[in-house]
């Protein structure tokens, strides 16, 4: 596959701008991070000039080339692995992502990974994020929390969406709601979790709760759907993030007193309340071998359509399984899921 050359004259009248911001108001479908690397490259010209310094001034009636190469293969390897794909076009994919699968190669999980599966799935439709042929990541699930993401295929729908998710949904652009169960029943059964979260300081594998100026401004809205359990009570909360803090929902319902069942970092001081559980639930529980997480709702405007597209992805069998076990706490309600 050859270069393509593209040739844009700045319309005249035009103030004077940095050059890697006109680029990127003219070509929209290749981000900003993108062409400045074709700045760097020597794949700019003004005026028949190459140019190799972003903040270089451009105004109206000067003339533009930029020379884009075809994409590079990904690093990652193409593996062949069946997924659930609710939705696909030429600019995204949504996959309801199974427990026990990791979104992208890092130390220790450089294959066998979501990433990999997309590169195989996706194939040719991959026009490349930031000049390599891979999917874009703009949100991620945990290894063992399931549920919806989405995914770009090109730089125009990666760095749309990406301005959608680190909005968090306070413009009205993105909805995500999860379903977790947790132990006990948070009081009141409706609210805001308002905490602060960084790395803890005794083990930097797990986050905690900090005073505001030490962490990351973090909420989670949450509301108790249903109270089940026979003899020991377990909540089937669903929340709603405002902020997408690493592990929010885990850490904020564990520091209210309600970790989730299955959560061995965060809920690890509460594993003697599953002798408690009858024993069909206890099984379930067993059988669960992961937090009982799920990432029910997604929904966001569509980077290219401006529509909106919503999707809901039912509980997983584990976690069916789990929440038919346990049954409806004695004269509690039972599940609206």
């Amino acid at each position: 596959m050859e270069s393509e050359v593209r040739v844009a004259e700045i319309p005249a009248g035009e103030a004077p701008e940095r050059l890697d911001r006109a680029l990127a108001r003219t070509w929209p479908d290749l981000s900003r991070s993108r062409l400045q690397g074709l700045i760097r490259e020597g794949g700019v010209r003004l005026d028949g000039a190459e140019i190799r310094d972003a903040a270089v001034r451009v105004a109206g009636g000067q003339t533009v080339a930029v020379t884009v190469p075809p994409a590079r293969p990904a690093t990652p390897e193409a593996e062949e692995r069946a997924l659930i794909i609710p939705y696909e076009d030429d600019d995204l994919i949504v996959i309801d992502k199974p427990p026990g699968l990791v979104v992208h190669p890092a130390p220790g999980h450089d294959s066998g990974t979501l990433v990999n599966a997309l590169i195989a799935h996706c194939g040719a439709s991959l026009s490349g994020i930031g000049g390599v042929r891979r999917p874009g990541i703009v949100h991620r699930l945990d290894k063992d929390t399931s549920g919806l993401l989405v995914v770009a295929k090109n730089d125009m729908a990666h760095a749309a969406l990406s301005l959608q998710f680190a909005d968090h949904g306070r413009s009205g652009q993105l909805e995500r709601a999860y379903l977790a169960l947790v132990w006990g029943v948070p009081e009141p059964r409706a609210g805001r979790i308002d905490a602060a979260l960084a790395r803890s300081d005794s083990n930097r594998e797990k986050i905690a709760v900090v005073r505001p100026e030490k962490g990351r401004h973090a909420i989670t809205h949450y509301r108790t759907e249903a109270v089940l359990g026979v003899r020991e009570p377990v909540g089937l909360v669903r929340c709603r993030l405002e902020t997408g803090r690493t592990h929010q929902i885990r850490v904020h319902l564990a520091h209210r007193g309600h970790p989730l069942l299955g959560d061995a970092t965060y809920g690890a001081a509460f594993r003697t309340k599953a002798a408690r559980l009858e024993p069909e639930a206890r099984a379930a529980l067993d059988a669960l071998g992961r937090q009982a997480l799920h990432a029910a709702v997604l929904g966001f405007v569509h980077p290219r359509t401006n529509a909106f597209l919503r999707f809901e992805s039912p509980l997983p069998a584990d976690l069916a399984r789990l929440v038919a076990a346990l049954g409806p706490s004695p004269g509690g309600q039972g599940p609206r899921v």
